[in-house]
């Protein structure tokens, strides 16, 4: 039995460490393009980018539940899109602008739109340009609203933004409707 134990603790091993690489391998890959990767020259974007949370619509008009569930999904535009550090409780940027110091922890986009819809997408692709326009992250978000109404999407990086040039694209259901170039530079 004593001969056994050896074996056995270098197949437990063995097993641990192949679980692990599985592991690792099905993390790397999630939520990554299928594009080649960038040249080793190419400075990457930051790899730990947190997360990005959407954050809930907001419309100044609400329509009555049994009317929105009845009604078919209706025309509804993309009508501004704002970059900025900070939101407020409706969530609006509070300190807007399209130049970003390396040390801010959370980039918001914040979508205005107007019309109607009982059900729509909105997604965010946050874009690296010096990377060969690496992909960061995707977020979609679905709406319903009956007037204006603004989605805020966030990006939060625990670590130093790497200096750049950067991308916001908006699509509603699919199809681009507006994007914004901004940078990453210390002040």
């Amino acid at each position: 039995m004593r001969n056994d134990q050896p074996r056995f603790r270098r197949c437990r091993r063995a097993a641990v460490a192949a679980c692990q690489a599985l592991w690792l391998l099905a993390l790397g890959g999630c939520g990554k393009p299928a594009a080649p990767p960038p040249a080793a020259s190419a400075i990457r974007a930051p790899a730990s980018v947190a997360r990005a949370t959407p954050a809930p619509a907001t419309s100044s008009a609400a329509a009555p539940a049994s009317a929105a569930s009845a009604a078919p999904a209706a025309a509804i535009e993309v009508m501004q899109l704002t970059l900025g550090t900070a939101v407020d409780a409706a969530h609006r940027i509070t300190a807007p602008g399209t130049r970003f110091a390396p040390d801010d922890k959370m980039l918001y986009a914040s979508v205005d739109t107007r019309g109607q819809t009982a059900k729509a997408t909105l997604n965010a692709r946050w874009r690296y340009l010096e990377g060969d326009g690496q992909l960061i992250r995707s977020i979609s978000q679905s709406i319903a609203a009956d007037g204006p109404a603004t989605t805020t999407f966030t990006l939060h990086n625990p670590d130093l933004w790497p200096e750049g040039k950067y991308r916001v694209e908006i699509f509603l259901d699919g199809t681009p409707v507006i994007q914004r170039d901004f940078e990453i530079a210390k002040p």
